[in-house]
């Protein structure tokens, strides 16, 4: 026959698994919530610190590519599994104050002979094809030729008469050169690959 138990013992035992289920279900919700969290904060940092650097350009010596107060991102691992090639947008410290960053356009590499004549740059005596450098934002300055040394980059601005560039402060170590402009994401209507 089966045993009675009584509504008071019954009713002891209810309340008693009610209390205990909220406290053990809330401590594995919030211990597998913070490792999310410190998981997501950790791979963030990784991809900031390693690979892609949210950066705000300052100034107007990359128009009409990159415009002042636009935000881009820079890939600061491509250039150890390929070389900086021509025409590439490099983000550098400046020679003169590595404190400061500078972004400009890759027109020559080591050994090149560079030599701008009324504007036009040639590159080992061809004219360098510049669709990126509008008529209105050229210079019509000439530069004497110059070899550009081992391991350097000469750089330039794409709005090249408001531009600090190559011209004014010489080659770009390779040891200089931190990351490579490649994708636009602020403001929305420049959103997209750089070229």
């Amino acid at each position: 026959m089966p045993q009675d138990i009584s509504s008071d013992s019954a009713a002891d035992a209810k309340p008693a698994e009610i209390r205990s289920k909220p406290t053990s279900r809330a401590v594995p919700l919030l211990m597998v919530w913070l490792r999310d969290l410190v998981l997501s904060l950790g791979i963030s940092a990784f991809i900031i610190v390693f690979l892609y650097q949210p950066v705000k350009v300052e100034g107007t010596s990359m128009m009409p590519s990159l415009q002042d107060q636009e935000r881009i991102f820079v890939n600061k691992f491509v250039y150890r599994l390929e070389p900086i090639e021509r025409g590439d947008i490099i983000v550098f410290r400046y020679p003169r104050d590595p404190s400061k960053s500078f972004i400009k356009r890759v027109v020559g590499l080591s050994g090149d002979r560079i030599r701008i004549d009324r504007g036009e740059v040639y590159v080992n005596g061809k004219q360098l094809v510049e669709d990126y450098v509008p008529e209105p934002y050229s210079d019509l300055r000439s530069y004497s030729e110059i070899v550009v040394p081992p391991n350097s980059y000469y750089v330039l601005g794409d709005h090249r008469s408001m531009s600090n560039d190559s011209r004014d402060f010489g080659p770009v170590d390779a040891s200089f050169t931190y990351g490579k402009a490649v994708f636009g994401y602020w403001p929305m209507d420049k959103l997209g690959r750089l070229r």
